[in-house]
């Protein structure tokens, strides 16, 4: 897949996203914020408007896309940037790994890497906030807010125990 980035002096931004077939996917991002969605066949045709968004309703829509909301497809770990250095990530916990079986309090989180876990997902219920308290078991899904840094020292935590006589 090919993004093509272009000023459009007075206007904003256009990107074409190639998609299968030759079409193109066309997002115009005003400098007001609105955005336009369009459609061309082929690299050579006219586009062919599909919506108009506004910045907040694009957001949401991009936000939804992004699978913050939904995730199709089981993953060990999704990631969404809130600013140019925080990330809200979302973490499986696997039977072995450190935190299983730990509170957070007890486990030192914060302290350890710097983030926060800010909700739990466990068999179909969410934690929100979590308690220091809170045990975190595993297959719980751990959502996260913290800088790069320290979301990779976080995943350290979910690293399979060895060796600790369990």
């Amino acid at each position: 897949m090919t993004i093509y980035e272009s000023d459009l002096p007075g206007v904003g931004k256009k990107f074409e996203v190639e998609l299968e077939n030759d079409e193109r996917l066309v997002i115009v991002t005003h400098n007001t914020g609105k955005r336009e969605v369009y459609r061309k066949p082929d690299p050579d045709a006219d586009s062919e408007k599909l919506f108009e968004a506004s910045d907040r309703l694009a957001r949401k829509i991009g936000t939804i896309l992004e699978g913050a909301y939904f995730q199709p497809v089981q993953t060990e770990r999704v990631e969404t940037i809130l600013s140019d250095d925080t990330f809200l990530e979302w973490y499986s916990v696997s039977e072995g790994a450190e935190l299983a079986g730990q509170s957070i309090t007890d486990a030192r989180i914060r302290e350890r890497t710097g983030v926060s876990i800010v909700a739990v997902q466990r068999a179909g219920e969410v934690i929100a906030p979590p308690g220091p308290e809170t045990v975190i078991k595993a297959d719980d899904t751990l959502v996260v807010v913290g800088d790069r840094e320290d979301c990779r020292e976080f995943e350290t935590l979910l690293e399979s125990r060895t060796g600790d006589g369990d």
